[in-house]
C-alpha cells in the first residue's frame, strides 16, 4: 500500500472511532469536513518516509503518529480560519468549517481533532508503549508552549515579532515533529532527523507568504492577501518578493542537505524537491523576481472599523 493510501485509510479509521450511535451528527460532519478531502498531506508523508528509512518495524504506530500530526494540522486550520483570526470564508477550495457549520461547531471540531490525535497514538501503542509515550511528548511539544504552533500563532498578538522565531514556531514546529515522529515510531533516535523537518517547515511558511501575495485565491484554495491586510508577520513583506524567493531556495537546499545518509535518503530528497516545486514552481520564480512590486501595493488596506460608542463590557 502506498503512503497516500495508508494516510487516508488511517485518518478515516480514526474518525470512525468517534462516529458511534448517539454521537452528535453535526459535529461528526464538521470533523469530516475539516479532514477530507485533504491537501498535500506533506507532514504525514514526511513521517512515513522517515519511518521507512529507519526500518518501520511498527507500521501501526507509524500510521497513527503520521495521522496524529495531520489531525493537529487540520485542527490548526479550523481555528486559524475563525473570525477571531483570519475570518476566512474558504479552505482547500471549499467553505471553511465555521462557514459551513457555524463558529461554535468549528471551535468544538478543532478541539475534538486535537484530542483524537493523541488518542490515536495511545490506541496504537500496545506493542511499543515506551515509543508511544515519547511520541505523545514529542508531538505535543510541536503543538504547545513554548515553541509549538500555538506559540507561533500567538506571536501575531505580540507588539514586536522576530520573523525567524515566528516562522519556526507557526509552521516549522509541526514539520520538525513529523520527521522526529517517524524516527520515534520506528524505534530510532529522532535527533538526526529533526533538522530536516525544521528546515522544510520554515521553507513551507516562506512559500505560504509568497503564495499569499501572488496567487489567485481560487488557485490558493483560501483568501489571499491575508498577511498584509491583517498586519501579520510575513517574509514576503519583510524581505520583498525577490528576497523571500531567495530565502525559500536556501531553506529548501538546507532541507535537502540535512537528510542523513541512509537507504531512504534519495526518496526523502526527492520528496523535498517535489514539494518545493509544487509550492513555488521554478517556471514563475523568474517572472516574480522580474516584475516584483512592493507587497503592500498588491493588497488594499483594510477599512478601519468605527470606534465603539460604548464600553465593550
Amino acid at each position: 500500500m502506498d503512503s497516500t493510501a495508508r494516510i487516508e485509510r488511517t485518518l478515516d479509521a480514526i474518525l470512525r472511532t468517534g462516529e458511534q450511535p448517539g454521537a452528535p451528527p453535526l459535529l461528526t460532519a464538521a470533523l469530516r469536513h475539516a479532514v477530507f478531502p485533504g491537501g498535500a498531506r506533506i507532514r504525514p508523508q514526511l513521517c512515513l518516509a522517515v519511518a521507512s528509512a529507519c526500518g518501520d518495524n511498527d507500521p501501526v504506530l507509524t500510521d497513527a503518529a503520521a495521522c496524529s500530526i495531520e489531525l493537529l494540522h487540520c485542527a490548526s486550520l479550523v481555528h486559524d480560519d475563525l473570525p477571531c483570526f483570519d475570518d476566512a470564508d474558504t479552505r482547500r477550495g471549499r467553505p471553511s468549517v465555521h462557514r459551513a457549520f457555524g463558529e461554535r461547531l468549528a471551535v468544538l471540531a478543532g478541539d475534538a481533532l486535537i484530542v483524537e490525535s493523541f488518542r490515536a497514538i495511545v490506541r496504537a501503542g500496545a506493542a511499543h508503549p515506551a515509543r508511544a509515550l515519547k511520541l505523545v511528548e514529542s508531538i505535543g511539544a510541536g503543538v504547545g508552549m513554548p515553541f509549538g504552533i500555538v506559540a507561533g500563532q500567538s506571536w501575531e498578538c505580540e507588539p514586536k515579532v522576530n520573523l525567524r522565531d515566528y516562522l519556526r514556531a507557526k509552521t516549522g514546529a509541526l514539520f520538525g515533529s513529523a520527521t522526529a515522529a517517524g524516527a520515534l515510531a520506528a524505534g530510532a533516535s529522532p535527533a538526526r532527523w529533526r533538522a530536516l523537518g525544521d528546515w522544510l517547515g520554515e521553507a513551507y511558511q516562506v512559500a505560504d507568504d509568497i503564495r499569499d501575495v501572488v496567487m489567485d485565491p481560487a488557485l490558493l484554495g483560501k483568501p489571499g492577501g491575508q498577511d498584509v491586510s491583517l498586519g501579520r508577520p510575513s517574509s514576503a513583506k519583510e524581505l520583498g518578493l525577490s528576497g523571500a524567493l531567495e530565502q525559500f531556495d536556501r531553506l529548501v537546499q538546507n532541507a535537502v542537505e540535512s537528510v542523513p545518509e541512509c537507504l531512504g535518503a534519495p526518496r526523502l530528497r526527492a520528496l523535498v524537491r517535489a514539494e518545493s516545486e509544487r509550492l513555488v514552481p521554478k517556471s514563475w520564480c523568474a517572472e516574480l523576481s522580474r516584475n516584483a512590486v512592493p507587497v503592500a501595493a498588491r493588497i488594499k488596506p483594510p477599512v478601519p472599523s468605527p470606534a465603539p460608542t460604548t464600553q465593550p463590557w
